[in-house]
């Protein structure tokens, strides 16, 4: 925190001091993510044949829509009837999800909410194979090959 303080030129004292200085040292592509995920919205319920276009033409009346994305099955190629639409502010996003939920967009009833961020997975599940197994001595394979006999 000291160091991005030092970088940043003064104290963070407020989430408002972080972003108007994050913008500074940021390019603007990258500003969404350093605000946060709150002007980020996860649309559920749509049409198969909802496209981005249409999910940003939808959500355009309630703000500035930066980014409509519609997610996409690879094998099929066919929507998964989810998407998301992110904001330029926060204010819009509160907006377009007190007034878009519940409402019929190409035929479905859609259901809004704020995006949760993506999980992060360190470690645990199944380990990853890190290449051939080491060999094993002459001597060890004689020993559990050849045992001796008990006695």
């Amino acid at each position: 925190m000291a160091a991005l303080r030092k970088m940043l030129g003064g104290n963070l004292t407020s989430s408002s001091t972080f972003i108007r200085n994050c913008s500074l040292i940021t390019p603007p592509t990258l500003f969404i993510s350093c605000r946060g995920i709150a002007s980020k919205l996860f649309v559920g319920g749509l049409s198969f044949y909802t496209s981005e276009k249409g999910l940003s033409e939808a959500f355009s009346p309630h703000g500035q829509v930066v980014e409509a994305k519609v997610v996409m099955d690879r094998v099929s190629d066919r929507s998964k009837g989810f998407g998301f639409v992110t904001f330029a502010s926060e204010e819009e996003a509160e907006k377009a999800l007190a007034e878009m939920n519940g409402k019929t967009v190409d035929g479905r009833v859609i259901s809004v909410d704020y995006a949760k961020p993506p999980k992060t997975r360190f470690g645990g599940g199944m380990p990853i194979a890190r290449g051939p197994p080491e060999p094993i001595d002459d001597k060890v394979k004689d020993d559990y090959f050849n045992p001796e006999p008990n006695r």
